[in-house]
């Protein structure tokens, strides 16, 4: 009995929370079909922006979470150095930062980030520590 209430609730949450990521004060809601970010602050729409999502054979991970760790001038240590500036780390590796291919934006590119115009990324990042990274909700869906 037990094990079938603690089954239906864990689904519940499941399902709900792309729901519960939008109660933060800040979320980064990031469809991945239409490779676009749409940023959320105090509960109204404040931005738009293309993205870059995980190409070909790589994949980005779907669900929601707080952000983990900030790091303004970040380069990969799994893609020779690669820059990743305004990095905002919600997943293990996997974060939303800048990027210098910007003319990639709004189809999939990456190795699995969300990659952001470098502009974007600052002003996601200088939000983001305002608000406290606790407070920032990263929900990616599609």
């Amino acid at each position: 009995m037990k094990r079938i209430v603690f089954t239906s609730l864990s689904t519940i949450l499941l399902c709900l929370l792309p729901i519960l990521g939008a109660a933060a004060p800040l979320v980064a809601k990031v469809n991945v079909s239409s490779q676009t970010m749409t940023v959320l602050y105090n509960g109204e729409v404040a931005y738009r922006w293309p993205v870059s999502t995980a190409r070909k054979g790589k994949w980005t991970p779907r669900g929601a979470w707080s952000a983990k760790w900030l790091s303004r001038h970040h380069k990969s240590s799994l893609y020779n150095n690669a820059p990743m500036p305004f990095a905002i780390f919600f997943n293990g590796n996997y974060a939303i930062h800048g990027t210098n291919q910007i003319n990639r934006l709004g189809r999939p590119a990456s190795a699995g980030c969300v990659r952001l115009h470098p502009d974007h990324a600052a002003r996601l990042f200088e939000l983001t520590q305002r608000v406290g990274k606790q407070n920032m909700r990263v929900v990616i869906e599609n």
